[in-house]
């Protein structure tokens, strides 16, 4: 049965048992993907080498290849549950150099699964770039929100970096095949938010401001009254709606953006929402 979350996944005593060929095998049925390259698949096999050698000390754990992070539509190439710790490794097979773009895309996944997926919430989570053939690199641990800045690493000190890590801390214990299966809980965006609110809404519905419907109301039905009259006097006009906070204007700007969100009746309305304190 295809694995929906991941392409692989074993306990890493079970992964040492396995053949290469085995694994590889497994990462291949699970791949649905029409465009997985020769590439693709060397890398593959490169990881589950480099991995084999670099676990064949540890006597528990996990590890999952390619899991999913739904959000982002990407996979992590292999997590690491070890120690009750989550290490998050991205691969650059061939590379020599640690590349900032490798930083950030192992950093986005860390805060990522931090912020949605429901059992990392309280988990230490290390995400760690593998350049296969770059120099060592001296690693400072660095946490915050239970995230470690992205740790560096060549194909011959993976295992010396996460006992780093696994030596310095000592975390509670939790399933690990419970945290792959987890919920994952995305926040939808501003505008996705109020499209699902007003399918079969509108402001009257909302009771959970300190302005009350009937104020929301007439303030919209007045700026509707404006963007009719513009329309119909080819004008132009700019609505100020101000108010303590609390008072409803972020609802009464999304109720206008949902209403006049119509291409075929000529209108495209656009909300905009900016604050620095965000």
């Amino acid at each position: 049965m295809r694995n929906l979350r991941s392409y692989y996944s074993a306990s890493i005593a079970e992964f040492l048992r396995q053949s290469s060929s085995e694994i590889i095998g497994i990462v291949h049925s699970n791949d649905i993907s029409a465009e997985t390259t020769i590439q693709q698949s060397n890398t593959w096999e490169s990881e589950v080498q480099i991995l084999k050698d670099q676990l064949r000390s540890f006597s528990d754990g996990r590890i999952i290849f390619e899991y999913t992070i739904p959000r982002m539509g990407k996979r992590v190439d292999a997590v690491v549950l070890y120690k009750n710790i989550v290490f998050l490794l991205e691969f650059k097979c061939g590379d020599a150099e640690y590349r900032q773009s490798t930083y950030d895309q192992v950093y986005d996944y860390a805060l990522d699964l931090r912020n949605f997926q429901k059992e990392s919430h309280d988990k230490l989570l290390v995400p760690i770039m593998v350049s296969t053939r770059a120099v060592a690199a001296i690693n400072v641990i660095r946490e915050r929100d239970r995230v470690i800045e992205p740790l560096r690493c060549n194909a011959g000190n993976i295992a010396d970096v996460i006992n780093m890590v696994a030596a310095r801390y000592n975390e509670s214990a939790f399933d690990y095949v419970a945290w792959e299966n987890s919920e994952y809980l995305p926040t939808p965006t501003i505008v996705e938010a109020a499209q699902a609110l007003y399918r079969g809404h509108n402001v009257h519905d909302i009771t959970r401001s300190d302005a009350g419907a009937e104020n929301l109301t007439v303030t919209t039905d007045e700026i509707n009254r404006i963007i009719e009259y513009s329309k119909a006097n080819g004008r132009k006009s700019i609505c100020f709606v101000t108010g303590v906070p609390g008072a409803g204007k972020t609802l009464v700007g999304l109720n206008i953006a949902i209403q006049r969100s119509d291409a075929q009746q000529g209108e495209h309305a656009v909300f905009l929402s900016g604050n620095s304190r965000w």
